[in-house]
């Protein structure tokens, strides 16, 4: 099959000869043997040309996904003996990039010298294809597009939470209702507000809850920032203020409504052999993010 590939795509058989490293004759005794067995002609031939039968040209693109396969089978073993190199190039959220992925991947390349990483951390949506991206790391719905293989590597809970003094003053919300009664610190991402506050609901849909305030930032340290200073409430992904918590610096509003979770994906381009690298990060980041997202 790979001869008979090789004469297609350069041909002729003297040009796959010496592509492949063998004699002419022995280009077309390969293809011969194989009409034989099939019982069939692939090549109609003439001193001047040749030219793919109607069933060779059909056998032929088999051949190549045949041949693809195979190759990625010894690509998937070889890997199994070696270490990942080479650039891999990762698109992320800004802020989960900085404080989550970002060192996870460099622990991989102090363990990994020859493995290179080029880091996007942006909150704007980049394309696999188009930008050149081995691998995007997402947070919340994603949109079902061909072509693209997207693994769950965690999940980010939400929580409600404000700084002692902004309760003194103004009292804790008890209910999600009385989340109208107070000031908000809002996100805003691309210069727009994202989406509404939610919180989760057992086996129906979330409840959404439009926040107020008159402080909009683009940036979650800053709104965490803003919330220690006392300035409202804030909706914030529990990695990002549970040590606020834990010091005392914030308070987890609301205690008994589950969180809600935006699942967190890996996302690659749809291909026969996953490379080493890539796989190799996938795989560290659903071990490792869980337990940065507990």
């Amino acid at each position: 099959m790979a001869v008979f590939v090789k004469a297609v795509d350069l041909g002729s058989f003297a040009a796959a000869a010496v592509a492949l490293d063998l004699s002419g004759p022995m280009v077309g005794k390969h293809v011969r043997s194989l009409e034989e067995r099939l019982g069939v002609r692939l090549i109609n031939r003439t001193t001047r040309r040749q030219s793919l039968t109607d069933f060779g040209r059909a056998y032929y693109e088999r051949c190549r996904i045949v041949l693809a396969e195979a190759e990625s089978a010894d690509a998937l073993a070889a890997d199994q003996f070696s270490e990942p190199r080479g650039r891999l190039r990762v698109t992320m959220p800004a802020h989960f990039g900085r404080h989550c992925v970002t060192p996870v991947l460099l622990k991989l390349a102090r363990h990994y010298p020859m493995l290179e990483l080029d880091l996007s951390l942006s909150d704007r949506f980049a394309d696999l294809a188009e930008d050149g991206f081995d691998l995007a790391i997402r947070t919340g719905d994603l949109d079902d597009k061909a072509g693209i293989i997207a693994r769950r590597v965690a999940r980010q809970g939400m929580v409600v939470c404000a700084s002692p003094a902004y309760l003194g003053l103004h009292g804790e919300p008890r209910r999600i209702e009385d989340l109208a009664d107070h000031q908000a610190i809002v996100y805003r991402r691309l210069g727009q507000v994202v989406q509404p506050w939610l919180f989760a609901r057992e086996g129906q849909a979330a409840q959404e809850i439009i926040p107020s305030g008159r402080l909009r930032l683009d940036d979650l340290d800053a709104i965490a920032d803003a919330a220690a200073e006392g300035m409202g409430l804030a909706w914030l992904p529990w990695w990002l203020v549970r040590e606020r918590i834990e010091a005392g610096g914030l308070v987890a509003l609301l205690p008994d409504r589950p969180h809600y979770l935006y699942d967190c994906h890996a996302l690659w381009l749809r291909t026969p052999h996953l490379p080493l690298k890539v796989r190799l990060v996938i795989d560290a980041l659903a071990a490792a993010l869980p337990k940065l997202m507990g």
